[in-house]
């Protein structure tokens, strides 16, 4: 790890003025980051600890939603009784994210902007756009089972890595961010960007912005929702596939169902074609597979990942199965 200047922000408008330098990092919880700077794959000249910053807290909104200081603990909000009870998904999806240990330190907003776990970025031996841009991608040819088959490019196979973040673009999660120009509030479906031509612009967050919450708004059918995760092995590990669900069925049919995708597709991925199909139609298993397939209907695999794609169509399948038959996320 290489020298690195370390500034302790004292209010916000410290900490964005200090992350504008080029070459300045935020530090929150550190999980990814400190990791990243061991790897010498992230290589900051300063370091901007926000830890101090009053984005701690989980507070109700007026309309019944909540809003989440980015600096809450993952293990804070997932104990939450409120987001247990109106959105079970979140709370899921914290748990299946990471160790005890992990989530006691891994914030909210550091959730967000979590790097991809692909082998090749972190092997600065092999070609990555991502890492080195203009290098090339060696997951296109190589080793790709945990890459993703969803909006990829010939520049990047990469696959997002977080679970929070699933849930939250089936919640229509928004994300406030404080700059040198304000403070701004972006849809969590516009946060993440898809590799296109640059895989190494994750974020559409401008330099030396910083998350400040996370704001869940009201949705009655998140609490009846699910997070279904698989993954190689039960304990802490990335996901092959998950979805995030929630299902409201009225005499037999679909009035509302929100589903997003993970471990499938370089940032956290709605599944609007299934929910189109699905909403207003019948809610039995052969519906649910139809529109799943409809979903994955235009995935790019390669030779190690090309289970995902029926992986995918079978966990959606489950999730919703479950959620139609009087199965919670709670």
């Amino acid at each position: 790890m290489r020298p690195f200047a370390y500034v302790k922000a004292a209010d916000v408008d410290s900490a964005v003025r200090a992350a504008s330098e080029p070459g300045a990092r935020f530090l929150g919880g550190g999980t990814n980051l400190v990791d990243l700077m061991r790897e010498g794959i992230e290589r900051p000249d300063t370091v901007v600890d926000v830890t101090g910053l009053p984005f701690d807290t989980v507070d109700d909104l007026p309309d019944g939603g909540l809003r989440v200081g980015a600096l809450v603990r993952n293990s804070v909000l997932a104990a939450d009784p409120r987001v247990r009870a109106r959105y079970p998904m979140v709370s899921q999806a914290l748990l299946s994210g990471a160790s005890g240990q992990l989530r006691n330190m891994a914030t909210v907003g550091g959730n967000l902007l979590q790097r991809t776990r692909c082998p090749y970025f972190y092997d600065h031996a092999s070609a990555c756009n991502k890492r080195s841009p203009g290098a090339g991608c060696d997951a296109l040819d190589g080793f790709n089972r945990s890459t993703a088959i969803l909006g990829v490019s010939a520049s990047c196979v990469a696959a997002h890595p977080s679970d929070l973040c699933v849930a939250l673009a089936a919640l229509d999660a928004v994300v406030e961010v404080r700059g040198l120009d304000g403070t701004r509030r972006v849809p969590l479906a516009d946060f993440h960007r898809l590799p296109g031509d640059t895989p190494d612009v994750e974020t559409t967050l401008a330099p030396g912005e910083l998350v400040t919450a996370v704001e869940l708004p009201p949705v009655p059918v998140a609490a009846n929702s699910r997070y279904r995760k698989v993954r190689d092995r039960a304990s802490y590990a990335f996901a092959l596939v998950s979805v995030a669900a929630a299902l409201e069925v009225r005499d037999g049919a679909v009035t509302e169902v929100r589903l997003a995708l993970g471990g499938v597709a370089p940032k956290p991925w709605r599944a609007t074609r299934a929910e189109r199909l699905l909403t207003g139609g019948p809610a039995d298993e052969d519906a649910f597979r139809r529109a799943a397939q409809a979903e994955l209907a235009e995935a790019t695999t390669r030779e190690g990942n090309a289970f995902k794609a029926p992986l995918a169509v079978a966990t959606i399948t489950a999730a919703l199965r479950e959620l139609s038959t009087g199965g919670t996320g709670r």
